[in-house]
């Protein structure tokens, strides 16, 4: 079986004239990291591996939660290919995990979340949100072959106000 939590990066700063990759997270989107983070440790497995994409939004909120679940940020595997909107290039990425990690951790954009939880989970949402976490569950034992799965968590900043 494999486990895939899906966090769209937190809410970012536009007020900072700068490339799109370098946007920073604003006030809001740490607080809302930070309670998102927190409300997971009752849900996370014991062992996993992060995976976020390199744009410092992704980096910062990645960084937040691995703070909050104790996780060595120097283990975070931070790559340019995750830096994608697209959900085919996302599944492509995600397909080619190795198969000896079970459990991911995944920071990124969207579209490409939204349009891939859809794609591969059980349940529509409309829109993940900044900061937002998505839990699908896949019973193949091969990365490579996953295909529909069980939406088995979301935890989204709005319900933990």
């Amino acid at each position: 079986m494999k486990n895939l939590i899906i966090i769209r990066h937190a809410k970012s700063s536009w007020n900072i004239p700068c490339q799109d990759i370098k946007r920073p997270l604003m006030q809001r989107g740490i607080d809302d990291a930070n309670l998102v983070a927190i409300d997971s440790l009752k849900y996370l497995p014991k062992n996993f591996v992060i995976y976020s994409s390199s744009a410092k939004r992704a980096r910062q909120t990645a960084i937040i939660f691995a703070e909050t679940i104790l996780y060595p940020i120097e283990s975070i595997i931070f790559t340019d290919d995750l830096y994608t909107f697209d959900e085919n290039k996302l599944e492509k990425i995600i397909k080619s995990i190795g198969n000896d990690f079970e459990n991911v951790i995944l920071f990124g954009h969207n579209e490409a979340i939204t349009n891939f939880v859809n794609k591969f989970g059980d349940i529509f949402i409309d829109n993940v949100p900044t900061s937002g976490l998505v839990w699908l569950q896949f019973q193949t034992d091969n990365w490579e072959k996953i295909n529909k799965g069980k939406t088995k968590k979301t935890i989204f900043p709005r319900d933990l106000k």
